[in-house]
């Protein structure tokens, strides 16, 4: 498959866009009224759940539109895995949580409203072992069941500082500041105003980082993961601190900027995680131990010198591989892996990592090469066995990847990143029976993907290919539609409405979505925002409907 579409990230951002959906799921409710609602006194009166979640949601798709949202269904699952074991360990395992990537490398990390919570490859890439990165995860986690997002915009409110003018504040003053991750300000200065969002909008005083410190490392304990971690990752962005030598705005990381972190905090977390019983998670598990687990997979233990037993052993595999997707470009990571090399040699997970650079650059021989010792060497590691397949088909070698890949569906049928990886791959071949196998295989995931853009693209090209126009257009919707593009969705819904062929289902479908969509797009036109793109190509029966909506 595709693993990632390699973009530099646009120089210009749309404030009032990102703005826009950071209000709507506060100002929305009352679409006559402009002014934010009384939040009152105690959090989460006002804005329920499901509010705070569509807050949420509109400013992953904004992200996502803009292009600093990294997906790829691999890395999407693994930092799943990990936020949702600190979540479930949490004292509200009920409160739901979305966790996603960001390819910047800068190292930072923020939670909003609804539980959505943002990490930078840069973080990732500066931490020494999962435990580490999941003390970050598990502080955010920390910062929304102890509802310190909810009772910053209480704040916010109070001082009548609309929550839609403080992300755009925080914006403006990362622009001014800068910054050089990739060589682009612009996408510099916006993970750096995410980061000041959480300063400015959730305004954390030293309580709350004290208490998301202290709740943190008790759930990091209670998932397994070695409780001294977040002191150990504290003085890891300290040494950051110390060696960076580039210009005053390089010397601290985003994240320092919204949780200072001082000798103080570092002692206190560690007396905290000394306070703890040692964690007592299995270091291995088997499909022996585990039914859900496939006959012949396995969970890999912690690698020599963790402390903290809870790892999933895959933290090597996701960092070198979010290090190839976060880079520039293919050339620049294999460039990267190189220098490695030229210092000592490559282990295995940074061996993958060169593989899946070769693969991005369409290398697919010198990508076998790397590989096919490694999957001998990790028999069952499914990080690797997706990738030879990706690589054997794109080496020409089409009957064993599809051997392969049809080995390990026959195991795990529903399992995101092997059905998604498999379908891309069939749909390379542009052919109707290919993309008749790709749609048959990612059926099974249909009932549980409606919020997800990566299947909603794969599902339509598969449609596509096999030559179902319908079902193709309602999933390239879909995908706009996730992607920060409700207009352009409401374009191809109502084109895709005016076929004379449409059968009732069909024509049942789409106009539930073009109902569910039409209020957002008016919505963001009373705001003065606009879909170039689909602007002028909007058509009569929806601006009707947004009549019909407004009346």
């Amino acid at each position: 498959m595709t693993i990632a579409r390699y973009r530099t990230a646009p120089r210009r951002l749309l404030p009032a866009a990102l703005a826009f959906g950071l209000a709507l799921a506060i100002g929305a409710a009352t679409a006559q009224d402009n002014r934010l609602p009384d939040i009152g006194s105690s959090a989460g009166n006002v804005l329920s759940p499901a509010k705070q979640a569509e807050y949420g949601d509109m400013v992953l798709a904004q992200l996502r539109h803009e292009g600093y949202v990294l997906e790829d269904p691999l890395l999407d699952g693994w930092l799943r895995d990990v936020g949702q074991r600190l979540a479930g360990a949490s004292d509200r395992p009920q409160q739901s949580f979305t966790f996603f990537l960001l390819r910047d490398r800068q190292i930072n990390a923020f939670a909003t409203l609804g539980g959505y919570i943002g990490m930078n490859a840069g973080l990732i890439l500066s931490a020494e072992r999962e435990d580490e990165m999941a003390g970050v995860l598990a502080h955010e986690i920390a910062h929304v069941t102890q509802q310190h997002v909810l009772r910053g915009a209480e704040k916010a409110q109070r001082d009548s500082l609309p929550i839609m003018l403080a992300m755009l504040g925080a914006i403006v003053a990362a622009q001014q500041a800068g910054g050089n991750s990739s060589g682009d300000a612009t996408s510099a200065a916006v993970m750096t105003g995410l980061g000041l969002l959480q300063q400015r909008q959730i305004d954390y005083t030293r309580d709350n980082e004290a208490e998301a410190d202290r709740v943190g490392i008790r759930n990091l304990s209670r998932s397994g993961y070695d409780p001294e971690a977040m002191a150990d990752f504290f003085q890891t962005l300290q040494s950051v601190v110390r060696m960076n030598q580039g210009d005053e705005r390089a010397r601290v990381p985003s994240y320092l900027q919204t949780h200072p972190v001082t000798l103080t905090r570092v002692s206190e977390a560690r007396e905290r995680a000394a306070k703890l019983e040692a964690p007592t998670v299995a270091s291995t598990t088997t499909a022996g131990s585990n039914p859900l687990l496939p006959p012949g997979l396995s969970i890999a233990t912690t690698t020599a010198g963790q402390r903290g037993q809870g790892a999933t052993g895959d933290f090597g595999w996701a960092r070198e591989r979010l290090r190839v997707l976060s880079a520039d470009t293919p050339a620049q990571a294999i460039r990267e892996y190189q220098q490695m090399r030229s210092k000592e040699p490559l282990n295995d997970a940074r061996r993958y990592g060169l593989a899946i650079a070769h693969q991005q650059a369409g290398q697919g021989r010198e990508a076998l090469q790397e590989l096919t010792p490694l999957a001998a060497a990790h028999p069952g590691n499914l990080w690797l066995q997706v990738a030879v397949a990706e690589a054997e088909a794109r080496a020409g070698q089409l009957a064993q990847a599809d051997k392969r890949f049809e080995l390990l569906l026959a195991r795990m049928p529903t399992h995101r990143a092997l059905a998604l990886s498999y379908a891309r791959v069939l749909a390379e071949r542009n052919n109707r029976d290919a993309g008749s196998r790709a749609v048959a295989v990612l059926r099974p995931l249909s009932t549980t993907a409606s919020g997800d853009p990566l299947f909603q693209q794969a599902y339509a090209r598969a449609n596509e290919i096999a030559g179902d126009d319908v079902r193709a257009g309602e999933a390239w919707a879909e995908a706009a539609f996730l992607g920060g593009r409700p207009e352009q969705a409401l374009v191809q819904l109502n084109n895709l409405k005016k076929r004379a062929t449409l059968d009732y289902y069909a024509r049942s479908r789409i106009e539930a979505r073009i109902a569910a969509i039409t209020p957002t797009v008016l919505e963001l036109r009373r705001q003065g925002i606009k879909d170039e793109e689909a602007t002028g190509r909007l058509s009569v029966g929806v601006r009707a409907g947004g009549s019909a909506a407004e009346r």
